[in-house]
């Protein structure tokens, strides 16, 4: 996948980087850092987890809602391609079921 897509998907839900605090650059594009991200999942109610699989040497996003629930969960090369393509994830689902 790349971070590249990840944040291509995430620009294609309408994020945008007008506030930049909390945010990093890749290939001159801004995307949110992991506290950053981590903190919009907590204003949707939700709680992300990133792991390490060794395995498969990936990292693997899951989020969970207020009771536990399991809400979602993506794959990528790197913790934060991991986590940005969550919460593009995030984002698509909460537009779509608004």
């Amino acid at each position: 996948m790349g971070l590249d897509f990840a944040i291509d998907e995430l620009y294609a839900t309408g994020w945008a980087a007008l506030d930049t605090s909390g945010c990093t650059t890749h290939n001159g594009r801004m995307y949110p850092s992991l506290e950053r991200i981590r903190r919009e999942f907590a204003e949707c109610g939700c709680t992300l987890t990133l792991r390490h699989i060794q395995l498969f040497d990936c990292f693997r996003a899951s989020w969970q809602d207020g009771a536990g629930a399991s809400e979602g969960a993506v794959v990528g090369r790197s913790e934060d391609e991991a986590a940005v393509y969550a919460l593009s994830q995030l984002r698509r689902h909460a537009v779509t079921h608004a």
